[in-house]
């Protein structure tokens, strides 16, 4: 097997005065000096790095970042509060988090409607796919929904690979779609009515679609980190269904085997797809169906509110706003305690809610 090795050039002003920075501050090996009696160029290698600092060399001094678990204490602590520190050679050192929190942003509340017949064609996206953005503005990067297509279906090019989130669901609304993951098993089979909540950092992969399927992905916060994580192997040897994800517990609810009951929302009733419970209602995600009673007037108190259609037709009636028809493909978002209904619902509809935290309704029958 051939012997091939990467290293990045640097330019250095002073051998001497790096060599003494890269090691004695940095902690990195010095690998190969020469020539001995005037050293132009040193190699140096550590934190998964071959670093190679000539004299002259007309490369930017560029940007070191190191990710470590204690970067505070990095280098003795060196680096202060700022955790930014300058080489001998103008490189610049950053000393980051290797795993930061998930931050949350601050929820930018507002009344959103989405008609998928006022939209412009879908997006192509990566792997081919075609995606619509569900809420454009973000709600201020607190969420984002995307209503995903594969025209043409078969093997999906994934790989085993996780989600930096605070809280993520895949919905199939259409076709269905085979996925690995982590402790649970062979592949899963999604079909239509069914989803999966995938919790903070779980591994998984894709592996084959059916023609002309249709997903809701949504993921919280709108911008979160994937990492492809090429250690760990799919399928899993081992069963854990109990084992958590940052306090949450991997959900695959079956829409064939769900019970459904009267919903919050007088009218209405709801199979519960269990991912409040799961999630310690982080999330709550319910299918909703027209049932007994007349809709009338409600308000909620949860942070986020978000609603797509997946079957039949509705009117939205909202405090302050004109009515509106909505059909398959459409979605919204409802802000907190502003007053709405849901009339002239068709017998088929069937509406997906997803309430960050659990659902919390309040019927003001007015």
């Amino acid at each position: 097997m051939q012997d091939i090795k990467a290293e990045i050039r640097l330019p250095s002003n002073k051998i001497s005065d790096d060599i003494a920075f890269y090691t004695k501050v940095l902690g990195m090996r010095m690998d190969m000096i020469y020539p001995a009696d005037n050293p132009q160029v040193a190699v140096f290698s550590g934190f998964g790095l071959r670093l190679r600092l000539e004299i002259g060399a007309k490369e930017s001094a560029g940007t070191l970042r190191i990710l470590t678990d204690r970067p505070d204490d990095f280098a003795g602590g060196i680096a202060g509060d700022a955790r930014s520190l300058t080489a001998p050679n103008g490189t610049k050192i950053e000393i980051v988090d290797a795993n930061p929190p998930v931050v949350l942003p601050n929820t930018h509340h507002s009344f959103v409607v989405r008609r998928l017949a006022d939209q412009a064609p879908w997006v192509i996206g990566r792997a081919g796919m075609h995606y619509r953005d569900l809420i454009p503005d973000r709600l201020g990067g607190s969420i984002i929904a995307s209503h995903i297509r594969i025209p043409d279906g078969g093997p999906v090019p994934d790989m085993v690979h996780f989600h930096k989130v605070g809280f993520q669901l895949i919905f199939c609304v259409k076709g269905w779609v085979d996925v690995l993951y982590e402790g649970q098993g062979d592949k899963i089979r999604l079909h239509a009515g069914d989803c999966f909540i995938q919790p903070p950092e779980i591994r998984h992969r894709v592996l084959y679609a059916s023609p002309d399927i249709e997903v809701l992905e949504i993921g919280v916060p709108a911008e979160h980190i994937t990492e492809i994580d090429h250690e760990m192997e799919l399928p899993s040897p081992d069963l854990d269904p109990d084992h958590e994800w940052g306090g949450q517990r991997f959900v695959h609810h079956v829409a064939a085997s769900a019970t459904w009951s009267d919903f919050l929302l007088s009218g209405f009733q709801s199979r519960d797809t269990t991912i409040a419970k799961n999630t310690k209602n982080v999330a709550g995600v319910y299918v909703i169906k027209p049932g007994k009673g007349t809709p009338e007037w409600a308000q909620h108190d949860c942070d986020i509110h978000f609603s797509f259609v997946m079957a039949g037709s509705m009117t939205l009636e909202g405090e302050g706003r004109d009515p509106v028809r909505l059909d398959v493909g459409d979605a919204f978002v409802i802000p907190p305690q502003m007053k709405t209904r849901y009339t002239e619902a068709s017998e088929d509809l069937e509406l997906i809610e997803v309430s960050l935290p659990g659902v919390f309704e309040t019927v003001t029958g007015n």
